[in-house]
């Protein structure tokens, strides 16, 4: 495979459209690319693979500070970091299918002398049908306004910080992306109780996340509510599937999004790269 590195979001969106829409494992990636296309994500690297006959097989893209986030690779990982190193020699995390993001993660350590890392393991799950929740919350889900931002840069600095994953610093830019778009919607119970976050549709699937519900509000059916609605509400506006990631180490989770018809379909890790110190 021949890989590609590219400054232009341009380009790399005209050349893997037809990848990121054909795999439903490219669903973050495609929608991190919307992102940059629309101005509301930073800048950063991309590349891809072209096998024969000029077909491309691979897409990668960082936008720091988040990880690179890579569709699956068969093989050619050290080739590929190679190459990546050259535009990005900072990269410190990489996130993937685990056979993809452990080739990768391992062929930089052999490059850089560096070690690596597991820092999370998700489990992707699928919905094409909503279940009603086993025990349904009080109140009603609505997309979230200007009288909503100020709560929702916090919960959004706060989900950040619990998933251990890189944001807070940017949360009130990226609940401002979101709101352009329609894409906060909050559980309301007299108040706002939960905050759901729903993507843009690539190739009819649309992703979940996040999910967050303060502490002192947790328990009380507010997230699965949240999530059956929002799930609802994507395939009645013509979405074919939802989907969403789950922290393997959260039990709780796993549990309420199965609990409304979401079924897990693969798994998903991130991987740190640390540079050895002298």
């Amino acid at each position: 495979m021949r890989f590609i590195l590219t400054r232009d979001a341009a380009e790399f969106a005209t050349r893997t459209e037809r990848l990121l829409a054909a795999h439903i494992e490219c669903n973050v990636l495609a929608t991190v690319l919307i992102n940059v296309l629309d101005g509301a994500g930073s800048a950063g690297a991309f590349a891809y693979g072209v096998g024969e006959g000029d077909e491309v097989q691979f897409a990668a893209l960082r936008t720091p500070p988040h990880p690179l986030i890579a569709s699956p690779l068969e093989a050619d990982a050290g080739a590929f970091v190679e190459l990546w190193l050259e535009a990005d020699p900072e990269v410190d995390r990489v996130t993937s299918v685990p056979s993809t993001a452990r080739a990768i993660s391992a062929a930089w350590a052999e490059r850089t002398g560096g070690a690596t890392r597991r820092t999370m393991a998700e489990a992707m799950h699928v919905l094409e049908v909503v279940d009603d929740p086993p025990r349904p919350a009080s109140g009603e889900l609505r997309t979230a306004d200007a009288t909503d931002r100020p709560l929702l840069v916090q919960w959004m600095r706060d989900f950040a910080t619990e998933a251990g994953v890189a944001g807070g610093a940017q949360a009130a830019a990226m609940v401002d992306a979101r709101m352009r778009r329609g894409g906060l919607l909050v559980w309301d119970d007299g108040q706002p109780v939960s905050m759901v976050g729903v993507t843009p549709e690539v190739a009819g699937v649309v992703r979940i996340g996040p999910v967050y519900t303060p502490p002192a509000l947790r328990r009380r059916g507010y997230a699965g509510s949240a999530v059956a609605a929002a799930s609802r509400r994507a395939l009645v506006q013509g979405a074919r599937q939802c989907m969403l990631y789950t922290d393997l180490d959260n039990p709780t989770s796993n549990k309420i999004y199965a609990e409304v018809g979401y079924r897990r379909v693969g798994d998903w890790e991130e991987i740190a790269l640390e540079r050895a110190t002298r």
